[in-house]
């Protein structure tokens, strides 16, 4: 019985990676993508000062999921469904073996599922993949040294590599061996197209799937109907993809599938689309790779500020920061700084509402530190100032911290609780 490769999880580290997939090196990706104290939507915030914020408009924000049993129940499934690579396997190989016209949409979700961990359709939107996978035909061949296409043979697929190695000798004696995931064959082209050298399995059990031309011509040709492309001063800086949530067609709109750095951070306060719910919690989550400041952020959304049109989508942002990514702040001297002058600001606008969640974002995320101050003498200033006490009916607190001074280079700031 022919199986699928046991370990689904690893289909994606090949030996000869296809050549359109990039990489991040570890040292980018590596950062903080997730605070300590987890991601949250703020919600906890909410319930915690419900009872004494009457006059906060929370309108916009969004709800975290309340854990019930139901839901535990189908994590569970879920767990057991995943832990289960022989259920896996078989349900993945079951959708392959269909015919094209008998694949229904459980069927293609379950090959979209399996197929976008693949380098070849690494850099495919979602609506040519599910295409793709709607079309796809299923092969084996079970035998090492099998000539699967011959030089100078008419070309009438594209082929995508399952399971197993192939070998590429072209003509002039230089050889390459492509891996699961790698892909060979046509181009998006209906002009007659021949094999360039001799295509032959390296190992026994070599599977693919194939597409025909003339459909993996149409599928790429006209991914241009579902995508929109910004333009600015004649150059794209982002392009967005058309998806639907649902056959009824009320779930519907365009989600950023690239853009330039700078029109990611103007789309955290535009208007987003029901198919793109999380934009700022995935941006806020993501961008550490491709900016290498978060004052490139903090600086806009202090600029955005000003407007009083934007104030509400810019304090939105900065809050389910704090609240999901607080490392980003509380070990970034400059990250501070921003966050005092947006709590001034707050301040400022009479925004106590928000400057109340805010306060208490920042607590809640907080972690104990011990921090040592040495004085040359008993007389020598402190450098910092405090707030608070028995008599004021609170705790006692860094009111302000001298910039520069000893006290703000051992790491002592404002809004610490001593």
């Amino acid at each position: 019985y022919l199986q699928l490769p046991a370990d689904l999880t690893k289909m994606h580290l090949t030996d000869n990676p296809h050549p359109q997939v990039t990489h991040v090196p570890s040292s980018q990706s590596g950062c903080s993508i997730a605070s300590d104290s987890g991601s949250s939507s703020l919600s906890d915030i909410y319930q915690a000062t419900e009872s004494e914020m009457g006059d906060v408009d929370l309108t916009g924000l969004p709800e975290a999921p309340v854990d019930s049993e139901d839901e535990e129940e189908e994590e569970d499934e879920d767990i057991d469904r995943t832990s289960d690579p022989l259920l896996g396997r078989d349900v993945v190989r079951e959708c392959l073996e269909k015919e094209p016209a008998d694949k229904t949409d459980d069927d293609i979700e379950q090959l979209l599922e399996f197929m976008h961990q693949l380098p070849a359709f690494a850099n495919m939107t979602m609506s040519v993949r599910r295409e793709l996978c709607s079309v796809m035909i299923f092969e084996v061949v079970e035998q090492a040294g099998a000539i699967i296409l011959e030089d100078g043979q008419e070309l009438d697929s594209w082929y995508v590599i399952l399971n197993g190695t192939v070998e590429i000798s072209y003509p002039d004696g230089k050889s390459e061996s492509l891996c699961m995931g790698n892909s060979f064959g046509i181009t998006p082209s209906l002009d007659k197209q021949y094999m360039n050298g001799v295509v032959r399995t390296k190992v026994d059990d070599c599977q693919f799937v194939c597409i025909a031309q003339q459909d993996y011509w149409r599928i790429l040709n006209h991914v241009e109907k579902n995508t929109h492309k910004v333009e600015e001063e004649g150059e794209i800086v982002m392009v967005k993809e058309h998806r639907e949530l649902d056959r009824s067609g009320t779930r519907k709109g365009h989600i950023v599938i690239k853009a330039t750095p700078e029109r990611l951070i103007m789309h955290l306060i535009e208007e987003h689309s029901i198919v793109d719910p999380t934009y700022i919690e995935d941006f806020l989550l993501t961008y550490r790779t491709f900016l290498t400041s978060p004052l490139e952020v903090g600086n806009k959304l202090l600029e955005w500020f000003a407007l009083d049109s934007l104030r509400d989508k810019v304090t939105r942002v900065v809050l389910l920061w704090v609240n999901n990514h607080f490392n980003d702040f509380e070990g970034d001297p400059a990250m501070t700084r921003f966050l005092e002058e947006f709590e001034k600001n707050l301040e400022d606008t009479k925004m106590k509402g928000h400057l109340r969640l805010l306060n208490i974002a920042c607590a809640a995320k907080a972690k104990w530190r011990q921090i040592t101050l040495q004085k040359p003498s008993r007389d020598s200033p402190l450098f910092f100032s405090l707030l608070g006490g028995s008599d004021k009916g609170f705790g006692i607190f860094v009111e302000t911290v001298e910039i520069g001074s000893k006290a703000a280079e051992a790491g002592l700031k404002r809004g610490d609780q001593v």
